[in-house]
């Protein structure tokens, strides 16, 4: 008789999970331990989830239009959950092309006229469509129309509401994270190669390179992040491209301090020392031999300069300098709705408010659960 055979069913499957495989590769146990810390898992759950909602964009936005910029000033700031009878009119306008990828990415006109509808009374094989105004008595102003252009009629609901140009809001958010996503991901690319780059040729090297790379490190990082992310707007203009490269260039310091300290750690070891004997290249011997003993780090650090960017990019946005409109980002929105505060509508504000922040607490816990599923002491 065994000493596991005495334990019940629960035990075991306890001490299952708690003991991993005895051939389990270091990656695996990290990945056990990851998977232990709850928050970590609820967080990248939630990164997930965003990158979901951004990547299917215009297919499951309530209005699919492009920048979800359809404006009807008669629903200026509807509650959430509101309902709205819309008929669609055939005026004639050209139809949208039906390609689901092009739908997906950059969204589709109506190729309809919608008409917010207080009511519709038939006369004869035509319609007498009353246009919704939000004013009570309504008094809209009819508009007579063939029974054969009514494309459509039926309620949507605006579930969390519209603007104060009538906009749907919960469309302006969903394409809103893929601004966000797409600013931390290629802003942290481009930090990535510079500062992976400087950071190790600094360490390897050392002497003079060493001296001029560390200099030029000191100088940016004396500079506030801000300041400088502003003046490289202003040089390279407004718009989306440019809040990636200028969120990009600001970011790379924290990475190359990190990677020329941990170089200098492991460059005496047996292995480098080896790759050197052998006549391998300096470029060879820090990019196969090096950076892959230092990646957890660099992971932890990526993460984390990922939430930087999400912030740096809404907080351009919101001073005006960073994405433009049409196109929807939080922070714009929460520069357009910020009056709205002091209103019974402040739920325009702090819905693209509470969307940041949940994203970027969703990459720092993420960034301290790697920290920690990687932490060689423990």
């Amino acid at each position: 008789m065994t000493l596991q055979s005495l334990l019940s069913p629960a035990h075991r499957r306890f001490v299952r999970r708690q003991a991993p495989a005895r051939n389990t590769s270091l990656s695996g146990m990290a990945w056990h331990r990851f998977r232990r810390n709850k928050l970590s898992m609820a967080s990248l759950a939630v990164i997930g989830l965003f990158v979901l909602v951004a990547l299917l964009g215009y297919l499951i936005t309530p209005d699919p239009t492009p920048y979800c910029n359809q404006q009807y000033l008669e629903l200026a700031t509807l509650k959430p959950l509101s309902k709205i009878q819309f008929t669609y009119v055939d005026d004639g306008l050209p139809q949208p092309p039906s390609n689901p990828l092009r739908t997906m990415l950059h969204g589709r006109p109506l190729g309809l006229t919608a008409i917010p509808t207080y009511r519709t009374t038939p006369v004869g094989d035509s319609l007498d469509i009353e246009a919704y105004t939000g004013s009570t008595p309504n008094n809209g102003p009819l508009r007579r129309v063939a029974r054969a252009q009514v494309a459509d009629q039926r309620t949507r609901t605006f579930i969390l509401g519209t603007d104060g140009y009538g906009r749907d809001v919960l469309s302006m958010i969903i394409i809103g994270s893929r601004v966000s996503l797409s600013v931390g991901f290629i802003a942290v690319l481009i930090a990535l190669l510079i500062g992976i780059t400087l950071g190790a040729l600094a360490a390897y090297h050392g002497g003079w390179v060493d001296n001029l790379i560390t200099w030029f490190i000191n100088v940016v990082w004396s500079i506030p992040t801000v300041l400088l992310v502003i003046a490289i707007t202003f040089a390279l203009g407004k718009g989306f491209w440019q809040v990636f490269i200028a969120v990009g260039l600001t970011m790379w310091v924290d990475i190359a301090r990190v990677v020329r300290g941990q170089v200098y750690s492991i460059k005496e070891k047996e292995y480098v020392e080896a790759a050197r004997a052998l006549g391998l290249s300096p470029f060879r011997t820090i990019f196969r031999h090096i950076l892959p003993n230092i990646t957890g780090a660099i992971i932890v650090v990526a993460a984390s300069n990922f939430a930087s960017a999400i912030l740096l990019e809404a907080g351009l946005s919101f001073l005006g300098i960073g994405v433009q409109p049409p196109m929807p980002s939080w922070g714009t929105m929460v520069k357009e709705n910020y009056s709205y505060i002091l209103l019974d509508s402040a739920y325009l504000a702090l819905l693209p408010g509470l969307a940041i922040m949940l994203l970027v607490l969703a990459f720092m816990l993420l960034g301290n659960g790697i920290r920690d599923a990687l932490d060689i002491k423990s």
